[in-house]
């Protein structure tokens, strides 16, 4: 079924011909930021295990619907033994195929400092640890593919201090000190979650390099723009990568997929950043539209929708289609209301291989 939505998509997205498509060589990977995270360790495990939660089995069903190759999920807490992930895999194991192959580093949301890394004059709270978490490993990454992950040739830049990328913009206090102070960003790192270069070893021997993310809204702090600064070195980091400033640089094929918690046209944040991301002539962006047209990917209901999750392909593949899809409403366990299981969409892309 998802081969035939795939052709049908195609002639709606005149990307590359229908007629040159072969279903049995496309390759689909997915963006999810699931927002399973729970408000403490071991939750989420808790919760996949007793397989009552319903958020969690409309998460599933869209996975499942998606059916996708390579998935690129976000909003999905970390334990040191991948035990949540795992579980996730084996639960989605019963409804697609399985997916043999993950890849689950420790993300820096959680990680502790111990300095006072948003200036409030307290110590070891969810906003002094490298990324904002409460606990270490909350709102983590992974990647589950069909393909085998290339483990021993990842490269995690998720160490890479913030003042160490090549033109970087730092927070400052209004006499142009270091904002909260020189020792804090002399340890503190510029991914707020992580950023990963994994690569996939294709059928054909060819390996595709997956640049995977999830940066911090540029919201929640003071007149320094501490996280609107961050997001958009965040950003900006896969340019500075594909210009040589972090080391080799990725061969193509690659693709960035993740989120970038900005949207280039509306919204809070350096909306520059994203935007000039989008018109990097060595990447393509198919702006997958879900079934209404739309091209927004996250509701946050009151603040409204946003395009902030992408799935960028670089020039060397081709597109056959491309789209999202949105969860299920669940009902709340507190207060009975409706609300999405996750606010995000699924992004998915369509890649031709050989």
């Amino acid at each position: 079924m998802r081969r035939l939505a795939t052709l049908l998509l195609a002639a709606l997205l005149p990307l590359i011909s229908p007629a040159e498509a072969d279903p049995a060589k496309t390759l689909r990977i997915a963006s999810f930021n699931t927002e399973l995270s729970r408000k403490g360790p071991g939750l989420l495990l808790r919760d996949l295990q007793r397989g009552k939660d319903p958020q969690v089995g409309a998460i599933l069903q869209t996975l499942t619907e998606a059916d996708a190759d390579i998935l690129v999920l976000q909003g999905i807490d970390w334990d040191h033994e991948g035990r949540s992930v795992i579980e996730l895999r084996n639960l989605l194991a019963k409804r697609i195929p399985r997916y043999g192959h993950i890849y689950a580093a420790r993300p820096n949301t959680g990680m502790q400092t111990r300095h006072d890394m948003d200036g409030d004059g307290r110590l070891g709270t969810a906003r002094d640890a490298q990324g904002y978490g409460r606990f270490t490993g909350q709102d983590g990454m992974a990647i589950l593919s069909r393909l085998p992950i290339l483990r021993v040739e990842v490269r995690d830049l998720s160490e890479l201090l913030w003042q160490d990328l090549p033109g970087a913009t730092l927070p400052t206090h209004p006499n142009g000190t270091s904002f909260p102070s020189r020792d804090a960003l002399a340890v503190q790192r510029l991914s707020t979650t992580g950023h990963w270069i994994v690569p996939i070893l294709l059928p054909s021997g060819e390996q595709l390099s997956v640049m995977a993310f999830q940066a911090t809204p540029p919201l929640f702090d003071g007149p320094e723009d501490r996280n609107g600064l961050r997001n958009q070195d965040e950003i900006r980091l896969w340019q500075v990568l594909l210009d040589g400033g972090l080391g080799p640089t990725p061969i193509e094929p690659w693709v960035i997929v993740g989120g970038a918690n900005l949207d280039p046209d509306k919204g809070a944040g350096r909306r520059t950043a994203i935007a000039n991301l989008l018109r990097d002539p060595r990447l393509q962006d198919p702006r997958p539209p879900d079934a209404a047209g739309r091209t927004d990917t996250v509701n946050w209901g009151t603040s409204g929708s946003m395009r902030v999750d992408y799935v960028l392909p670089s020039r060397a593949l081709q597109v056959v289609a491309s789209g999202l899809i949105w969860p299920a409403e669940i009902t709340a366990k507190e207060g009975g209301a409706d609300r999405p299981a996750s606010r995000h969409a699924l992004v998915w892309t369509d890649l031709q291989i050989q």
